[in-house]
């Protein structure tokens, strides 16, 4: 069964979450959303992600974190290799962030060039210090690099969740707009992006991201040498 609806037109192409009712982040998942960036990057197309009406993701599989050390080290690996290459995508990447992002998913908004939210009672942030989950170094490096330095403590020390609109601010969302609006505000923005130039679009981000880039890098390497209790 997929996990993920996945459709390109016009070189737009969208990923739709669709794993239960919190979205939760796979090993399958991970798979698929690369297998969509492979489909995506061939017919060079902006990528809208986004998830169920509210809930774009609410964190890893806690079945595949809670089995062994091991298996959760391997899902937050290749979940971690999967925000290193979403930052480095050739095309733009635009999230449509559809309610509730917490954890992984909340990683996943910071993993994105542009990220569009919904209004509603939702939360968004990094709740893994909450659950007695001692942050992973990639997320740590993921966090400074994109969360503003006072709200760095808040998000990952304190596990501090924040609405729609306060998560602006905090660096998880760019804009927000009503439910009704969020896809037809995606792909607005997705095809305004698509006049940009692609290989300048890629070689500055390259170079802005250049050092966030090594060090997750380095990071992911030392993760997989972890032990992970849930």
């Amino acid at each position: 069964m997929k996990l993920i609806d996945f459709s390109i037109n016009e070189k737009i192409a969208v990923i739709t979450l669709k794993n239960g009712k919190v979205n939760a982040i796979s090993s399958q998942v991970i798979t698929e959303i690369n297998s969509a960036l492979d489909q995506a990057e061939t017919a060079g197309a902006v990528v809208i992600i986004t998830g169920q009406q509210g809930m774009f993701s609410g964190g890893y599989d806690l079945k595949t974190m809670k089995e062994s050390s091991a298996s959760a080290v391997a899902l937050v690996t290749a979940g971690s290799t999967l925000t290193r290459r979403m930052l480095s995508f050739p095309f733009p990447i635009i999230a449509a962030c559809s309610g509730h992002a917490i954890a992984k998913g909340a990683f996943l908004l910071l993993s994105c060039d542009f990220r569009i939210g919904s209004t509603g009672a939702f939360k968004l942030g990094l709740n893994e210090v909450a659950i007695g989950m001692t942050m992973h170094q990639a997320g740590i490096e993921l966090a400074r690099n994109r969360v503003p330095i006072n709200y760095l403590t808040r998000s990952v020390i304190n596990a501090e969740l924040f609405s729609p609109e306060t998560a602006i601010a905090a660096g998880f969302l760019d804009t927000v707009v009503q439910p009704e609006q969020l896809m037809a505000t995606a792909i607005a923005a997705a095809k305004q992006m698509l006049t940009l130039n692609m290989t300048a679009h890629h070689g500055t981000k390259l170079r802005e991201r250049k050092e966030m880039l090594q060090a997750l890098d380095v990071a992911i390497e030392i993760d997989s040498t972890m032990t992970l209790n849930l």
